[in-house]
C-alpha cells in the first residue's frame, strides 16, 4: 500500500468507526447507527478510489458484518449483507451484459453504425442522427453505456471525424468537437430510455423502492420514459449543432461506409443469431409482464445469457474476460447489501421520521415546485461527483426521503429522479463513464462540454417538468401504473 491509499484508508477508518466514539441518536438502533458509519465510509470511498468499487464494497461488507456481529441486542443478523447478491436486479445487469459483449464482440454493433452512416449521414447533422440510431438499437441489451459509448461509438466516431480531416489540435471545430460531445450526449439520453440501458438503473429502483414503496418492470420504465425521453434524445443533436457549430456540413458517407463494411467482411452466421435473440429478449422484456405467468426481466436475461452461451454466439472465456461485467455484479451487490441491512435495521424508517420533523410546515409552494426543486438539486450536485455509482448510492435515497416529506407527488418523484440520474450527468465530462474517454480524444475542452452540457441539461429538466410530467400524470391516472 503506498502512501497516498493509506492515507485514504486512514481516512475512510476514521469515518466507519465514528460511530462508536459517538452517543446513538434517538429513535435509531445502535446496530443501525454502526452501518451509518460504514455507509458513509463506502460514500467517500466510490468518490476517492483508493481501491476499485468492487474492493471497496467487499471492504465494507466484511466490517458490515463484523459491526453487526460485536453489537449488542441485534435486530439484524451479518448474512443480510450478503443479500444483495439474491436480489433480481442485480442478475438482470449482470446477465444482460452478456448481449452488450456479443455486440462487440461479433462485430454487430459496428456493422450496424456503418450501415446507418451508408444511409443517413450525408451531412455532419445527419451523421449526429446516425448517433441516435445505433444508441437506440443498442441501448437495450447495453447496461454499460461506458461499454456501449467508449467501445463501439466513440472508435468509429472518432474515425469518422478523422476522415472528414477533423484534427483534434488543428481543427477541432470542422466536425470532431461536434460529433464526439453528441456521443457522451446521446448516450446519456437513451441511457433512461430502457431499464437496462444503465446498470445504476435497476441500483436506482432497488434503493428508492422501499423508501417510497414502489417498483418498476422493464415495459413500465419504457412507458414512461418514451415521451419525454424521445423528445430529448431527438432534440440533442440539433441543439448541439447550433451551440458547437461545426465548419463541415458535407460529408462523404458513402466512402466512409463502404470501407467500414469492406473491413469486417460478409455478415457472420454470429451475428445473425445474436440479431434473433437480441429481438427475442426485447420482446419478452417489454411484453413478459402481460403474460398470465408473468416473465420477469431478470429471468429473460439470464436466458439470453444462456443461449448466447450455448449456441457458441461467446464463449465462456470471453464472457469471463470481460471485467465490466463481474465488476458490475461484485459491487452493485454489494452496495444493494449494504442498503438491505440498513433497511432492515430500521435506518431509512428512522430519517424519514426526523426529517419530517425538521421539514414539518415548511412550505415548498406546492407539490409541483416541491418536484421541480428536487430534480434541479439532482443535477446540480452532480458538479461534485465524479461518480456516477456514488451520486446514486449517496444522493437517490436523500432525495427520495426529503422529496416525500416536502410534499412532492411521490409517484413523479420517482419517475423523475430515475431519470434524472442519467441527463444529470450531462453537465460535466467526468460525471459518467463514457466522459473521460470522449474527452481523452481531444476535440472538446472543458469550457465548451461544460456550456454544452448545462443548456442540454437546462433543456432535459424543461422537457422532464412540462411534458413529462403531463405524460406520467395521464399514464398513472389511465393505465393503472403503480397501483392506481
Amino acid at each position: 500500500m503506498n502512501k497516498s491509499k493509506f492515507i485514504k484508508m486512514l481516512l475512510l477508518g476514521i469515518i466507519a468507526f465514528i460511530p462508536f466514539f459517538m452517543p446513538c441518536p434517538e429513535g435509531l438502533s445502535l446496530v443501525a447507527w454502526r452501518l451509518l458509519g460504514v455507509y458513509f465510509a463506502t460514500i467517500v470511498g466510490l468518490i476517492l478510489k483508493p481501491y476499485n468499487e468492487s474492493i471497496m464494497l467487499f471492504i465494507s461488507l466484511s466490517m458490515s458484518a463484523i459491526f453487526i456481529t460485536l453489537t449488542p441486542n441485534q435486530v439484524v443478523q451479518a448474512k443480510a449483507v450478503l443479500e444483495g447478491y439474491s436480489d433480481t436486479s442485480v442478475w438482470l445487469v449482470f446477465s444482460a451484459f452478456s448481449l452488450s459483449i456479443a455486440f462487440v464482440h461479433t462485430g454487430l454493433g459496428k456493422r450496424i453504425a456503418y450501415l446507418l452512416i451508408d444511409k443517413l449521414g450525408s451531412t455532419t447533422l445527419r451523421m449526429g442522427y446516425v448517433n441516435v440510431f445505433l444508441e437506440l438499437f443498442l441501448a437495450p441489451a447495453t447496461p454499460s453505456n461506458t461499454a456501449r459509448a467508449g467501445g463501439i461509438v466513440t472508435p468509429i466516431m472518432n474515425s469518422v471525424s478523422v476522415a472528414l480531416g477533423s484534427d483534434p489540435v488543428e481543427s477541432p471545430k470542422k466536425a470532431g468537437r461536434y460529433l464526439m460531445l453528441n456521443v457522451y450526449m446521446i448516450t446519456k439520453t437513451t441511457s433512461y430510455l430502457f431499464l437496462t440501458a444503465m446498470a445504476p438503473n435497476a441500483m436506482a429502483i432497488s434503493l428508492m423502492g422501499p423508501i417510497l414503496g414502489l417498483d418498476m418492470d422493464y415495459a413500465t420504465w419504457f412507458l414512461l420514459a418514451s415521451v419525454p425521453g424521445l423528445i430529448c434524445l431527438f432534440l440533442t443533436p440539433l441543439i448541439l449543432y447550433f451551440i458547437i457549430k461545426p465548419e463541415l456540413k458535407k460529408v462523404n458517407n458513402k466512402e466512409i461506409a463502404r470501407k467500414g463494411l469492406q473491413e469486417l467482411g460478409p455478415i457472420k452466421n454470429s451475428e445473425k443469431i445474436l440479431l434473433v435473440i437480441f429481438f427475442l429478449a426485447l420482446i419478452c422484456w417489454v411484453f413478459g409482464g402481460m403474460l398470465p405467468y408473468k416473465l420477469s426481466a431478470w429471468i429473460v436475461a439470464i436466458s439470453a445469457m444462456t443461449s448466447l452461451l450455448v449456441v457458441s454466439v461467446i464463449d465462456w472465456e470471453i464472457f469471463v474476460k470481460n471485467k465490466g461485467a463481474w465488476a458490475t455484479l461484485m459491487w452493485y451487490g454489494g452496495i444493494i447489501g449494504l442498503a438491505k441491512v440498513l433497511e432492515k435495521a430500521n435506518f431509512f424508517q428512522w430519517l424519514a421520521s426526523s426529517l419530517e420533523s425538521m421539514l414539518k410546515g415548511v412550505d415548498f409552494g406546492g407539490p409541483y415546485l416541491a418536484l421541480a426543486f428536487i430534480l434541479i438539486c439532482t443535477c446540480l450536485i452532480r458538479y461534485v461527483f465524479a461518480s456516477g455509482s456514488a451520486y446514486v448510492v449517496a444522493m437517490v435515497p436523500v432525495f427520495a426521503i426529503v422529496g416525500k416529506f416536502i410534499g412532492a407527488p411521490v409517484e413523479l418523484l420517482f419517475i423523475g429522479i430515475l431519470f434524472s440520474n442519467a441527463y444529470g450527468g450531462m453537465l460535466t465530462h467526468y460525471t459518467g463513464g463514457p466522459g473521460p474517454i470522449v474527452f481523452a480524444c481531444g476535440y472538446n475542452d472543458i469550457p465548451s462540454w461544460w456550456k454544452a452540457g448545462f443548456i442540454l441539461v437546462v433543456c432535459s429538466l424543461v422537457v422532464h417538468l412540462t411534458i413529462g410530467v403531463l405524460w406520467w400524470k395521464f399514464l398513472i391516472s389511465n393505465a393503472l401504473l403503480f397501483g392506481h
